[in-house]
């Protein structure tokens, strides 16, 4: 039965060419070697075309696609398999809740092989439309030339939000979107021009964060759903470098709180069970709903002597957005104590059924740890999962959902181990994740030649319209907004 299917492909992918269809006893059983690996991923409906190429690029390929009611084929001399835009979109459109079946052909000794067919599945929902994104060198002190940058998922066209040659060649970090609105942005810049530029309303204000009862700057933000609140932690960071270590750097805080910032009167509140000095509280999260903010917190050490001591619980308090108090409680969804692992990037899927969190042997900035993987919480009965299909054997950190739940992008180093990747996966109404994709190039050679990593990736609902020369006036010319703090 397998035989009279594979010759039925040939014959259908090379009807109208002048090359005969392969006799079917040279068939191989087992699948393609091809690059990006999109052997059996899930995808949405409306991703760009998954370029990919056969093999090592030396031998004459081709690739016939095909779903219910179409199909179509692709051939290349170098084993480029680029996928025409409009036939692509039709595929999909007509494969959604359903699957693509790609069966690949090589070419050797004047004689057509082809590989066992595998499957793209195309799931019933979207992903938002836009990713964005830092691009910056993976260097640990300096910089030279970074950009926060916005990516149409639905197509392959990259622009530039605001880029540092614009602003005196500073640096620019932790760009967060409300629910991830693109008319809601913030995004902070330091040295050159340093304050932390928030957008809404259709206007970019300039706010200078430092207080001194806070002694720093606002970081690590994320936004209450209502667009009224930002919680943000207040970090004292340091770097240091190993000598022998799988783990070149290992960055910690000697100190860091957390703190809620009120985007209309500009005033800071905290709790104390969220500024102590006996504990590091960061990287703070809220919920959906806005009636619980999540956070991770570790029993201060002794920095850098005990860098490796220090293991980050996950922790929720309640917060009441009408009055901006929070209770007293605190619960303890991962206790570092009683499980060894180290908590960081915790976030709340929008419709508030899971959590997923970055697990690191110790510390928290799991970007620079190589055993760093991503978990799950099925928060209707703490139910911590493993997302074994998202990880692999180098770092997985950074993390975000889009706005109907069921995709998630991530920074991955499982290309080299050294540049930051974006991966998109899918993860059902139940909690289960399927293979993950790369996000997709139209040039098969760009993450090989490319010398940057994505930094913070973001999913955001539609294109961020404000340009680069606004954000540049303000940081130039407007004047920083003092915020104040309320006991």
């Amino acid at each position: 039965m397998r035989t009279i299917f594979n010759y039925f492909i040939l014959l259908l992918f090379f009807t109208g060419c002048s090359e005969a269809p392969i006799d079917t006893q040279h068939t191989f059983s087992d699948d393609p070697d091809i690059w990006p690996n999109y052997l059996n991923v899930t995808i949405p409906p409306n991703i760009a075309p998954l370029n990919f190429r056969v093999g090592d690029g030396s031998k004459k390929a081709g690739a016939l696609f095909r779903t219910v009611g179409y199909s179509f084929q692709v051939s290349d001399k170098k084993g480029e398999i680029i996928i025409p835009v409009s036939k692509w979109k039709k595929l999909l459109k007509q494969a959604a809740g359903r699957s693509v079946t790609v069966t690949v052909v090589i070419e050797e000794k004047g004689e057509w092989l082809s590989f066992y067919p595998f499957k793209m599945h195309v799931a019933p929902e979207p992903v938002d439309p836009y990713l964005v994104y830092r691009l910056i060198e993976p260097g640990y002190e300096l910089w030279n030339r970074m950009g926060i940058y916005q990516r149409n998922l639905e197509s392959y066209r990259e622009t530039a939000i605001v880029e540092n040659k614009m602003t005196d060649g500073n640096c620019m970090n932790c760009h967060s979107f409300c629910m991830q609105h693109p008319e809601r942005m913030l995004f902070h810049m330091r040295d050159t021009h340093a304050a932390t530029y928030l957008l809404r309303e259709g206007k970019v204000e300039k706010l200078d964060t430092y207080t001194e009862q806070t002694g720093g700057h606002l970081v690590y933000p994320s936004w209450h759903p209502s667009g009224k609140y930002v919680a943000f932690s207040v970090n004292q960071t340091q770097q240091a470098f190993h000598t022998n270590d799988p783990n070149r750097i290992e960055v910690f805080d000697k100190a860091s709180d957390v703190v809620v910032y009120d985007v209309e009167k500009q005033e800071i509140v905290t709790a104390p069970s969220l500024f102590s000095p006996n504990a590091f509280e960061t990287f703070p999260t809220f919920s959906p709903d806005g009636k619980r903010l999540y956070f991770c917190s570790a029993k201060a050490k002794e920095l850098p002597v005990a860098y490796d001591e220090v293991k980050y619980s996950l922790c929720a308090i309640a917060f009441d957005p009408e009055n901006r108090t929070f209770r007293a409680e605190v619960d303890t969804l991962y206790n570092a104590a009683q499980r060894g692992g180290s908590v960081s990037y915790p976030r709340v899927s929008p419709d508030g059924r899971f959590l997923m969190y970055s697990l690191s042997d110790y510390g928290n900035f799991s970007i620079w740890h190589k055993e760093a993987d991503l978990y799950l919480i099925d928060l209707s009965c703490n139910y911590h999962i493993s997302l074994n299909r998202f990880n692999s054997r180098d770092t997985e950190s950074y993390h975000s959902w889009s706005s109907n739940s069921r995709w998630v992008v991530f920074s991955s180093r499982r290309m080299n181990g050294l540049y930051t990747r974006p991966f998109v996966g899918y993860i059902d109404e139940n909690g289960e994740p399927r293979k993950p994709f790369l996000v997709p190039q139209k040039d098969l050679h760009f993450y090989d030649r490319f010398m940057k990593s994505y930094n913070i990736p973001e999913f955001v609902t539609g294109k961020v319209k404000v340009k680069g020369s606004e954000w540049s006036t303000v940081a130039r010319k407007g004047q920083a907004q003092q915020v104040k703090y309320v006991e």
